[in-house]
């Protein structure tokens, strides 16, 4: 860092107990669901306004009630998305993302 201090990495995954709302637990609604994908590369796809959707592709690292975390893989970058916005994931199973040309390895 600028000032000679050691880099800190953050944590900031939910920690999930018996006290944890349901939709954090419960598979049949979207968080819960997600969180069994986390670390899985994927692609997300938005639905901005009425008719425009756009995507990102990343690694899930974490979910929370209303957001999803993506480690971009183009930049390393941690990428915020709000839940209520997604319309279609596609989940990777073999570690790349084939409609890309191969290009995205996730290793």
């Amino acid at each position: 860092m600028a000032n000679g201090e050691p880099e800190r990495k953050e944590s900031r995954n939910v920690t999930i107990n018996q006290n944890s709302p349901e939709i954090l637990t419960n598979s049949i609604y979207t968080p819960a669901f997600l969180r069994e994908q986390i670390g899985k590369l994927m692609r997300v796809e938005f639905l901005i306004g009425t008719n425009n959707l756009t995507d990102r592709i990343g690694i899930l690292e974490d979910v929370g009630a209303s957001y999803i975390l993506l480690r971009s893989i183009e930049s390393d970058n941690i990428v915020y998305c709000d839940i209520y916005s997604i319309k279609f994931i596609t989940i990777s199973q073999n570690g790349f993302y084939g409609g890309m040309n191969n290009r995205y390895h996730y290793y």
